[in-house]
């Protein structure tokens, strides 16, 4: 079995044709694979000078900083993340995507997780890709081949490729009657709690040069220390956030806030600006949109999904019930022809005694044959004796009793032969007893397994992202975010709490899995994000909590936090 690997379509031309108009491009690839949910994705290349860029889809291919080479490619990704995938994706051809992407991030470890978290995330990948653990197929060994953990989490523990596999085929079993799609739901919903999860990191300084990191996303703008990118030290949400503007390095960024000051850093090249600009203007446009009502477009697509996914749940429990009727039908067989091997057991076992009784009667025959051959043979001896002489008279009557014994052992022996004769009659009535209901049982097999046999018998649309206004060209821009009416949306992810904290079952298989690992953990391979996670873990710190702690107080007060860094 191949481990799975995320599905970047592609498009690539030979040089000496013209390739097409950059939206031609997008509007290929989501009408090529159904999707509709497009506001979230865009076309990802290496540009001349080696950093992966987003495509343009305002601007011609060849117009952009793309390399000259005999064939442009490009990989359709996810630009933006949503804030909630169980409440805000529509499509299974969204999540599947999504969760494609972020698997492969969790297991390059381009994204930090905790080791308890990977097995748990790799039961659950484990689930998408096969379906329900099958202990009949799923043999030990079988997921050699798949990518299973982070090569860290791998090499971090005195543990065996087939420990680790035990342990995952053991959560994986917990997760039977769970559908592909909705196997890869629970797997983002557990990965869009880790502290990393669709943050784009840029590296900056503030005004007293101290190197730090800026962190993008779709709740707001973070700041991070140069040595942790798991904890922030101080947020922004994009409600708070009026104009970005950038000239040459320099990024400035405008608060709701009239009294505080302005939130100023400096990118370490002028197309890093631009980048950030660009994630910004995407975030904060979908940040606004979530807390706003629908479209009637999305209304249409989230109802139709509502529908397409009634369906598969009334097909999934139909399958259910199935599954459920046919395992019971099984186990109804497997009874039957259990009875039918014992009953097969008796008739051998009686054939066996039957057999050994026929022996015995042949013996007792045997030896009744040689007593009426001695009984013979004393009548003629007694006929001799009567004409002896009186002189021996004592020898004749020890010739009577002798005759006498000898004649009570032969009625002793006809006496054994009746019984064991009654016996194998008895025997044989079992048996025959036997061979019928044997019969019978086959029947009743052969029909249930008949009955079991019976028994178990994108809508292609497309739209274009919002474009990016300002060319490479341009050395500085200006983008107007948040007005005055808009201040006040609900900053509801501060009211969120993480997927393990909302299922005890989790929180529990994670608290005890952590306390078996640090039993064979090698000290020497712990890694300083795995300290990091440790000391967050041991403050009761999760991402929602560091939240709401570097969100406290008011914007003035946070930015001079983040100038005295």
């Amino acid at each position: 079995m191949c481990a799975s690997r995320p599905w970047m379509p592609n498009w690539s031309s030979p040089s000496s044709r013209t390739p097409p108009a950059s939206n031609y491009l997008i509007r290929f690839v989501v009408k090529t694979i159904g999707l509709r949910e497009i506001w979230y994705f865009g076309l990802q290349y290496t540009d001349t000078k080696g950093f992966p860029t987003w495509l343009k889809l305002n601007k011609k291919v060849l117009s952009q900083d793309v390399k000259k080479d005999s064939t442009l490619m490009f990989k359709f990704r996810a630009k933006f993340y949503p804030e909630d995938v169980g409440e805000e994706i529509i499509q299974d051809v969204t999540m599947r995507l999504f969760y494609l992407q972020v698997k492969d991030a969790i297991l390059s470890d381009e994204v930090y997780c905790s080791p308890e978290t990977s097995v748990l995330l790799a039961s659950f990948a484990m689930q998408a890709k096969y379906g329900d653990y099958q202990p009949e197929t799923h043999k030990p060994g079988c997921l050699t081949a798949d990518r299973l953990l982070p090569q860290r989490v791998a090499g971090q523990f005195k543990m065996s490729s087939d420990e680790w596999e035990k342990r995952i085929m053991t959560w994986w079993a917990d997760h039977k009657g769970t559908s592909r799609e909705q196997a890869m739901a629970e797997y983002l919903k557990l990965a869009q709690d880790l502290e990393m999860y669709g943050v784009n990191y840029f590296e900056i300084k503030n005004k007293k040069g101290t190197e730090l990191y800026l962190g993008v996303d779709a709740l707001g703008l973070n700041i991070y220390e140069k040595s942790d990118k798991l904890t922030p030290k101080v947020g922004f949400p994009w409600s708070e956030i009026r104009n970005i503007s950038f000239n040459d390095k320099k990024f400035v960024i405008k608060p709701i806030d009239r009294k505080a000051n302005d939130f100023v850093f400096y990118a370490p090249r002028l197309r890093i600006n631009k980048r950030i600009l660009a994630l910004c203007m995407g975030n904060h446009e979908l940040y606004m949109r979530r807390r706003k009502p629908d479209t009637i477009e999305v209304q249409q697509m989230k109802q139709q999904a509502r529908e397409e996914r009634a369906l598969k749940q009334a097909e999934q429990e139909r399958l259910n019930k199935e599954m459920s009727a046919r395992e019971q039908a099984e186990a109804r067989q497997r009874e039957a022809e259990d009875r039918m091997r014992r009953m097969a057991e008796d008739m051998e076992r009686a054939k066996r005694e039957l057999l050994e009784a026929q022996n015995t009667i042949h013996n007792l025959e045997m030896q009744l044959r040689q007593l009426q051959l001695a009984k013979e043979a004393l009548e003629n001896k007694e006929m001799e004796l009567r004409e002896l002489t009186s002189q021996l008279q004592s020898e004749k009557m020890m010739s009577d009793e002798e005759r006498r014994r000898l004649r009570e052992e032969v009625a002793i022996r006809e006496s054994e032969v009746n019984a064991m004769r009654t016996e194998v009659q008895r025997q044989t009535e079992v048996t025959h007893r036997l061979q019928d209901e044997i019969e019978s049982a086959r029947r009743e097999a052969a029909m249930q397994h008949t009955s079991v046999i019976n028994h178990t018998t994108h809508i292609q649309h497309t739209m274009l992202t919002r474009e990016d206004n300002h060319t490479d060209e341009d050395e500085n821009g200006v983008t107007e975010l948040t007005n005055d009416a808009d201040q006040h949306v609900p900053q509801r992810e501060l009211e969120r709490t993480t997927a393990a904290e909302q299922n005890q079952s989790i929180k529990s298989k994670l608290e005890m899995l952590t306390r078996e690992l640090e039993v064979v953990k090698d000290e020497r391979a712990v890694t300083d994000y795995d300290v990091l996670h440790m000391e967050n873990k041991r403050a009761g710190r999760d991402k929602y909590k560091t939240l709401r702690q570097i969100r406290g107080g008011n914007t003035k007060r946070r930015i001079d936090q983040y100038e005295n860094m």
